[in-house]
């Protein structure tokens, strides 16, 4: 039974075990669905802690993760920070060179890694120094033929389901991620006890997430980036059922996880629902046990949201950072929006929502004022709360720059409306500056996704030699869409709500929207592949130009 009075994660699975044992966890496999309960879930934690108690793992030690979403991942979350250790999580997406750099950085003792995972860990681990005295676990029942490895249920096998789990100072550290390191090295944020504890009960708040024992959760984002979300430690305060969807799930996994196991609550980036909108266009989809989709990680097309209300199933806009544990803010109505028309509740759906209970936000411009909340005024947001880190792991140059008197600086560019709604612009690194004036490339690319011949789009500022920067917007084309007329399609629909000098300077067709190892679109990408001047030279017309009355 857990002890003492800090905020701390374990009394949370205590709880779980206790009120909800029959509970079910069921994970997707390469060999098939896998289901317990979180009775045999305690006691696999309990094994799993005295298998790595055994193996030499102590108070502050950091074991790392390189695993998609399942059961065995799962135990990993309870019994590593619970025992005093910390969970880190390593995105198998991130390039060798990243992955290298961040085992090194934060000195794993020891991997665990699925088995299709596992080439590409033994490639970045091949003749790397940063991995030497690394020794790894595969998550299953056989070895790894890429690794010299212990498999997952020999590490475990025959250890007591009984540990005596210690009492823990809410400071210490529970979790560790990487930033993806869209420049740079990955910078590494920690998460104490007490950080996951806070945002595990402020996300169950009615202006968070909220979640209940009935509920059937799914994350779909992966539990390398960001603790899922915090899903799996929401999931198991609630006494809710946990449904995995495992290795690389396509929309037809997806789809029938939903369908069989009668999810609830699932979460993920707007690709995996684009892809799950598409699966339905040619196949019988059941939807009716869904109550909430969650997005997350960039913005959500109106139309999605529309796709899915037409379905009956809530599509909740949240907005987050790995600095925060990760969720800040959720585009859950407020009770004075609850008599308002639909399409003026839907304007503020679309937007990232209002700020989580227990955090506070400023929004600060290009001279260090903070701005109105007027829907209108934009800069920078910055926030503090108590799971907001206040400074990255071993960075004191990135801590400069992000972190101001314990505030951090988000590199988001919003406005707040008088009902204070949070709008991403841009990040700071993508908004465009033409003329003097800023332009967003968010809101154009949402825009340009409302067409129904526009799969995905992505607009970039491209230099121009008098204007500094003009917008270029690179689209995948739906499937049958007419290609002959899509882009004059475009341009009169931005221009019916944006002005002249807003309107992309070219519109290219492209075959995808490369992206990063987190799922967003990766804009870095495409402005070193595309950062031909010659796309905007001489497009603009002089009434078209920022200055234009």
């Amino acid at each position: 039974m857990p002890g003492g009075t800090d905020q701390t994660l374990r009394p949370f699975l205590w709880r779980a075990a206790k009120l909800y044992p029959d509970r079910e966890i069921v994970s997707r496999t390469h060999q098939g669905i896998e289901r317990y309960t979180y009775s045999e879930y305690d006691d696999r934690t309990a094994q799993l802690a005295n298998a790595l108690e055994e193996y030499g793992i102590e108070e502050g030690d950091r074991v790392g993760t390189f695993c998609w979403n399942h059961h065995r991942h799962f135990e990993t979350y309870f019994s590593v920070p619970s025992m005093g250790a910390q969970l880190h999580t390593i995105n198998p997406l991130l390039p060798d060179e990243h992955i290298q750099y961040i085992v090194d950085n934060a000195d794993d003792q020891l991997l665990f890694v699925d088995q299709s995972l596992a080439p590409k860990l033994a490639e970045a681990a091949a003749d790397a120094p940063e991995f030497e005295g690394v020794e790894f676990v595969v998550m299953g029942d056989s070895g790894s033929d890429a690794l010299d490895a212990t498999p997952y249920e020999a590490f475990v096998e025959g250890h007591s389901t009984a540990y005596e789990w210690p009492e823990l100072d809410e400071k210490q550290p529970a979790g560790m991620c990487y930033t993806s390191g869209t420049t740079g090295n990955p910078k590494g944020v920690e998460y104490t006890q007490q950080m996951l504890w806070s945002h595990t009960v402020a996300t169950l708040t009615p202006h968070g997430i909220p979640m209940d024992d009935d509920d059937v959760v799914m994350p779909v984002v992966p539990m390398f980036h960001v603790n899922a979300w915090g899903m799996p430690f929401t999931a198991t305060a609630a006494g809710a059922k946990h449904v995995y969807p495992g290795p690389s799930p396509d929309p037809e996994d997806i789809a029938g996880l939903i369908e069989d196991e009668g999810v609830t609550i699932t979460a993920g980036v707007p690709t995996v629902w684009l892809g799950l909108m598409d699966y339905a266009e040619d196949n019988d989809l059941d939807l009716s046990a869904l109550d909430t989709v969650i997005v997350g990680g960039s913005a959500a097309p109106e139309s999605m949201i529309r796709w899915f209300d037409d379905r009956g199933v809530e599509l909740l806009h949240a907005w987050g950072m790995t600095e925060m544990s990760p969720i800040g803010s959720v585009s859950q109505l407020k009770y004075t929006l609850e008599d308002a028309d639909y399409e003026t509740q839907l304007e503020h759906r679309t937007k990232q929502g209002i700020l989580m209970p227990g955090l506070e936000m400023k929004v600060i411009d290009d001279d260090g004022k903070e701005v109105a909340w007027d829907g209108e005024d934009f800069g920078e947001l910055w926030v503090r709360g108590p799971w907001v880190t206040k400074e990255y792991f071993e960075r004191p140059e990135a801590n400069a720059e992000d972190f101001e008197e314990g505030w951090l600086k988000t590199g988001d560019i919003v406005t707040i409306d008088d009902e204070g709604y949070i709008k991403i612009v841009d990040r700071a690194k993508d908004v465009i500056k033409s003329g003097g004036e800023w332009i967003s490339s968010v809101e154009l690319e949402n825009a340009i996704m409302a067409h129904d011949g526009v799969g995905e789009a992505a607009v970039v500022g491209v230099p121009h030699e008098k204007w500094q920067e003009r917008p270029v917007a690179f689209v995948v084309p739906a499937a049958g869409a007419d290609t002959d007329t899509l882009r004059e399609e475009i341009m009169d629909l931005l221009a019916a709500d944006y002005p002249k000098w807003w309107l992309p300077d070219a519109i290219e067709y492209i075959d995808e929207i490369p992206k990063t190892a987190t799922g967003k679109f990766s804009k870095k990408d495409i402005r070193e592949e595309y950062s031909d001047q010659s796309l905007v030279e001489g497009t603009v017309p002089e009434e078209a130009a920022p200055d234009d009355d």
